[in-house]
């Protein structure tokens, strides 16, 4: 039983590490494929944004015509971004036909565009978590919404609705938070970057989509790794502790045995590989029920949660955080290994 406690707290912060490192990179793979998903070439945001915070409208939407008249430009759409729910889900307003003209539009799975300036658009994820379907009324960005259709998940948002009611209802009108534009030429970005620079200001962050893409991913969010690192450690003091403690309790116990053991000959190295092998047996089990534990946490996570917290299963973590987990037990065990390997063999048979 001591044993088998041992496995599940060491199992915890692996689940932990994992779990954590899932939702990072489940992050930024689902912005990947949903920007991924608009068939835009260029990104023009406001002056002095983040690639990171796209919320609220700074530009005016003027923008959006200026830049469509330039050379090269086939077509170019204003979006206006606003946080929904937390600091993990936003919505996106947009003028439909613009920007189904760029993207292909989206795939409904049920219901279809909007027909009316109170209808919303909600994909396949954030209509499971909320069980919310065509016709229902929704509550958000303040305000009430008419369901017009669920859309398959990955094109720019998990949350769309008509740009010009977002406008209104936010008191922020002609006013957008970015630009996707499509050339008619791709291999014409670097040309189309300049001009834009020169005629909107070398402070305007214009970037091609490639590498606004590039830029999603995790050694690019301010304070994350450092947020890993601190997960990591707990980790390292967990498997140390709890392994510690289990193994010097398994010391006493075994006392007398550790006496028999030294009076047949045995070595102080043989005690203490005995100790250090339970100990990494321990480690590798607690990895792996840590492993087990994140499987669980996913299905939790999906089934309550599938569009505010996207969590995928980040594979060549399992070998990090195993070897985490192993480091923490072996520096665990390792004064239990040698209290021992230095129990005189006499006192040892004669313990009660």
């Amino acid at each position: 039983m001591r044993s088998l406690l041992s496995v599940l707290l060491i199992g915890v912060p692996v689940t932990l590490i994992l779990c954590l490192v899932g939702l990072s990179h489940g992050f930024i793979e689902d912005s990947q494929k949903r920007n991924l998903g608009i068939g835009a070439d260029l990104l023009v945001r406001p002056k002095g944004s983040s690639f990171l915070s796209l919320n609220g409208a700074p530009m005016r939407e003027e923008f959006v015509a200026l830049i469509a008249k330039q050379p090269h430009v086939q077509l170019a759409t204003g979006v206006y971004n606003q946080t929904a729910e937390g600091v993990t889900l936003g919505a996106a307003g947009i003028d439909y036909d613009q920007f189904a003209k760029m993207s292909g539009g989206f795939t409904f799975v049920s219901g279809g565009r909007f027909a009316r300036p109170d209808d919303i658009i909600l994909d396949e994820f954030y209509a499971t978590q909320t069980k919310k379907k065509v016709g229902d009324t929704i509550e958000l960005l303040k305000s009430k919404w008419h369901v017009s259709g669920i859309m398959e998940g990955g094109k720019l948002a998990h949350i769309v609705v008509p740009l010009k009611t977002l406008q209104t209802r936010n008191d922020n009108p002609n006013h957008i938070s970015q630009v996707f534009v499509k050339l008619d030429d791709p291999k014409q970005v670097t040309a189309v970057i300049k001009n834009l620079h020169e005629l909107l200001g070398d402070d305007v962050p214009i970037q091609s989509m490639d590498d606004f893409i590039s830029l999603l991913n995790v050694n690019n969010i301010p304070a994350l790794a450092g947020f890993i690192a601190v997960v990591m450690g707990i980790g390292v003091v967990i498997g140390f502790l709890v392994v510690s403690l289990s193994m010097y309790m398994a010391v006493l116990q075994r006392t007398r045995e550790i006496g028999i053991l030294k009076s047949l000959g045995a070595s102080k190295g043989f005690i203490l590989g005995i100790i250090l092998s339970e100990a990494l047996c321990l480690g590798i089990a607690g990895t792996v029920s840590g492993i087990g534990l994140t499987y669980g946490a996913a299905a939790l996570i999906h089934a309550l949660k599938p569009a505010t917290l996207p969590m995928i299963m980040v594979y060549e973590w399992w070998l990090y955080a195993g070897a985490i987990t192993i480091v923490g037990a072996l520096l665990g065990a390792l004064y239990p290994g040698l209290t021992a390997a230095s129990h005189d063999p006499i006192e040892a048979l004669s313990y009660e």
